[in-house]
């Protein structure tokens, strides 16, 4: 009995020293934690916290890493840690939904990895022939379609009209081609830009042998625009020949065009054909050019 009286008292010593350590070890880590952390509370909500989402600022970079709660795996929206400085140099961590990242501004300039590689190839290649042909047959004609395409308009976004020629060819071999005038517009814009009024015209040519051309009144707009600026006269008419050709209907801006244009390169003779031809098109006086010259007159 005295033995068993000893041994149960042993125990209540052993019990006690051991919640008198976890007491101070939990006391020397609270002491630790207030050191180095200022913790201030934020709303949860539906948060994806195993306990209370908290906003941490911190001394020690990486370290807070080891003091975030885990996440619990439930449904509903994916969160994302955000890591942000304040005055001081004192780090913010805070948690927003990823489904609500901004989306691209910008429309077709999310080239592939692949298409980057090969517009850097073509310029780096493009003053030795040799190498040129290596990266079209290694490069360029193994991309998809949508590589291509983003590879061409690329190159004519940098300003390389005769790589983007060039690619263009390969396109145009492509079992998927299909012409687009709205293409063909900004290439011959571009080559223009550039002084190759020669290369207009060939490209051009390219354009009136295509075999299945979309009337599409926007992009013949943007290429009489383009021929009207930098190219003939001979050429601009014969654009909008071809626009009838393929059935594609002229509308006021293609007539504002041809018909500023014209007058202003002083050819008055082919600005009054146009001219006639329109107001037979819309049945009477063209009410349109008269009041774009008002609104330019009372601008002024």
């Amino acid at each position: 009995m005295e033995g068993d009286r000893k041994l149960g008292r042993l125990d209540n010593i052993m019990t006690s020293n051991t919640r008198r350590f976890e007491r101070e070890r939990e006391r020397e880590r609270e002491r630790e934690l207030s050191m180095h952390l200022s913790v201030s509370r934020i709303p949860s909500g539906p948060m994806l916290y195993s306990s209370q989402s908290t906003a941490l600022k911190f001394h020690g970079g990486l370290r807070i890493l080891e003091l975030i709660p885990n996440i619990v795996t439930k449904r509903g929206p994916s969160l994302q840690l955000e890591i942000s400085k304040s005055k001081g140099g004192v780090g913010v961590i805070t948690m927003r939904d990823r489904s609500k990242n901004r989306k691209p501004l910008q429309r077709g300039r999310n080239l592939s990895i692949e298409a980057i590689q090969t517009v850097q190839a073509l310029k780096r290649a493009k003053k030795n022939t040799n190498s040129l042909e290596r990266e079209m047959e290694y490069k360029v004609k193994r991309l998809l379609k949508f590589d291509l395409m983003a590879v061409l308009r690329e190159l004519l976004r940098q300003n390389e009209p005769l790589l983007a020629l060039k690619v263009f060819e390969e396109v145009q071999k492509e079992y998927w081609y299909k012409p687009q005038v709205l293409l063909y517009a900004d290439m011959i814009n571009v080559l223009a830009s550039n002084g190759m009024l020669d290369m207009v015209e060939r490209l051009f040519l390219y354009l009136k042998m295509e075999s299945c051309l979309d009337s599409d009144t926007e992009g013949f707009n943007a290429l009489l625009k383009a021929l009207m600026e930098f190219g003939t006269t001979g050429l601009v008419m014969d654009c909008f020949h071809l626009m009838k050709v393929v059935g594609c209907a002229p509308d006021k801006s293609t007539f504002r065009i041809l018909i500023d244009g014209l007058e202003l390169k002083g050819e008055t003779t082919f600005s009054a054909v146009v001219r006639k031809e329109a107001e037979k098109h819309f049945g009477g006086p063209l009410e349109f050019l008269e009041e774009e010259q008002d609104l330019t007159l009372s601008s002024n």
